[in-house]
């Protein structure tokens, strides 16, 4: 029997693109997948969306939190829940290419590291392609990440019959740096996947694209999640800002 692979899916007022990225998991070539949807609070017409879809897709689950808590202790819900020998995440706007599972955990398989990822396309809030691709390193270590976060959400995939499962910190943003940083202290790097496998959509007012205050939470990160010193902190904060610059260059 095919292992199955556990999709974490986040929401908030996604109402607009909900529909779209569950018919991307829909379309995957493999088969045997839960989707996993927690709720965090949403006032517009995303559950009843949900919900709709539920009628006649039993593979998708909807967790409905009543009060808005943020998606890190949102995402952990979701990983509490999962039940499959993968687990992956899913943002409510983002899109998967149809071989994105398979090709996923054939590189798993492949190449027996336990932790894989891949590169993405980036389209505005209508799919149109802005930037260029965003292309992956075939490698990240632990230190890596700490100079620049190249594992997005939409594209981690993870064996945890072999990593076992870990949760994100509950921290403001960061928290999916803050989970792949975990997984590397225990193995030499993840594997990047070089052909663009996703759409990650770019919105406006996303959280991840408001650049004012990310330098705080940056330093943050560094000396109270992981501890760092501030020497360490200035060098990987140094490395971080340019290339955060060169990252949306084109």
């Amino acid at each position: 029997m095919e292992s199955l692979v556990s999709i974490v899916t986040p929401t908030f007022n996604s109402a607009k693109y909900i529909a779209e990225t569950i018919q991307s998991v829909q379309n995957q070539t493999y088969k045997n997948w839960e989707m996993i949807i927690v709720d965090d609070g949403s006032t517009d017409e995303t559950i009843s969306i949900i919900q709709k879809i539920q009628n006649e897709e039993p593979r998708v689950q909807l967790v409905i939190q009543s009060k808005n808590v943020g998606p890190a202790i949102t995402r952990n819900k979701g990983i509490e829940l999962a039940k499959g020998n993968y687990l992956t995440f899913l943002d409510a706007d983002d899109i998967w290419f149809s071989d994105f599972i398979q090709n996923s955990i054939e590189t798993v398989q492949q190449t027996r590291i336990p932790f894989v990822f891949s590169s993405y396309k980036r389209s505005d809030e209508h799919l149109n392609f802005i930037y260029s691709d965003f292309i992956v390193p075939q490698k990240v270590t632990y230190t890596d990440i700490l100079k620049t976060n190249s594992i997005s959400c939409l594209t981690a995939f993870l064996d945890v019959e072999v990593l076992g499962k870990k949760f994100m910190p509950i921290i403001h943003k960061r928290q999916d740096m803050g989970l792949w940083l975990q997984y590397l202290k225990e193995i030499p790097y993840a594997y990047g996947i070089q052909e663009p496998q996703a759409i990650y959509r770019i919105r406006k007012n996303s959280l991840s694209r408001k650049k004012t205050d990310l330098i705080k939470y940056q330093w943050q990160f560094y000396r109270e999640v992981e501890k760092l010193t501030v020497f360490q902190s200035s060098y990987y904060m140094i490395h971080w800002m340019i290339r955060g610059f060169l990252k949306y260059r084109s």
